[in-house]
């Protein structure tokens, strides 16, 4: 198994992750709690089943954090830069309703006056 089952596969064990990632289950089930980044699916029985983009996030951490050798906060860092669901994603959100919510009163006193 390796990176050419990544492609053929949509959900894989935390078995699968191992052989593919060649990053033990143990730091895989911590990066996800520590991370938050990865979000598993989870079967009724507990099982765990991650999906392409779970396994390359995985991949993400394990570069940063074997190849360049950075902490778990320079690679949460690195990783919320790029991501938006990591960093300031839920900040945007807010702002976008705030926006979107004074466009529509500004609408709203527009069609009054018409």
């Amino acid at each position: 198994m390796g990176l050419e089952e990544l492609e053929q596969k949509d959900y894989f064990s935390i078995g699968d992750v191992k052989r593919i990632t060649g990053v033990p289950e143990y730091s895989v089930r911590y990066w996800e709690a520590e991370f938050g980044l990865i979000k598993p699916i989870r079967l009724e029985s507990g099982h765990r089943r991650y999906t392409k983009e779970d396994v390359y996030t995985i991949l993400k951490i394990k570069d940063l954090i074997y190849k360049h050798k950075l902490t778990l906060e320079g690679a949460k860092k690195q990783l919320s830069k790029y991501s938006p669901a990591a960093g300031g994603g839920q900040k945007k959100a807010g702002v976008d309703v705030k926006f979107l919510s004074e466009i529509k009163e500004t609408l709203s006193q527009l069609l009054k006056e018409c």
